[in-house]
């Protein structure tokens, strides 16, 4: 709720990532916490196709509290995927010292597909060979 000019509120609504698609998430205007959150992620790479989550567009949402704590909603590209341990790993190492803490909420809906795989993702998998 904001205070307006006649003394009055008004609600006013905040949009989150978990508002965005994956590929929105990285052009979207995030806070500096958000991004940096992002950046880092770039390190985590999906161990079966070779390339860092956030291009294959695996995080869906990053939220940064007042403390350090990021809550990242990620998928897999299956969910049936056994490798969640390698990527929260991963995941532990690439955000050491960039939060205080973090969470991964794994979230299965909207089911991943390749049409979140943001353009530098799509040029990675071309690279290694794939058609997309």
């Amino acid at each position: 709720m904001t205070e307006n000019a006649a003394g009055g509120t008004t609600e006013t609504t905040e949009l989150t990532t978990a508002e965005l698609t994956p590929a929105e998430l990285t052009t979207a205007e995030l806070t500096t916490e958000q991004e940096d959150v992002l950046e880092a992620l770039r390190d985590v790479v999906d161990p079966e196709l070779g390339i860092n989550v956030v291009d294959l567009g695996l995080v869906y949402g990053v939220d940064v509290d007042a403390e350090r704590i990021a809550t990242i909603d990620m998928t897999l590209t299956s969910a049936a995927c056994p490798l969640t341990d390698v990527i929260e790993d991963q995941a532990r190492e690439a955000l050491d010292g960039v939060v205080a803490d973090f969470r991964i909420n794994w979230v299965w809906m909207p089911p991943w597909g390749p049409e979140h795989i943001t353009d530098d993702g799509r040029e990675q998998l071309r690279a290694l060979g794939f058609n997309i």
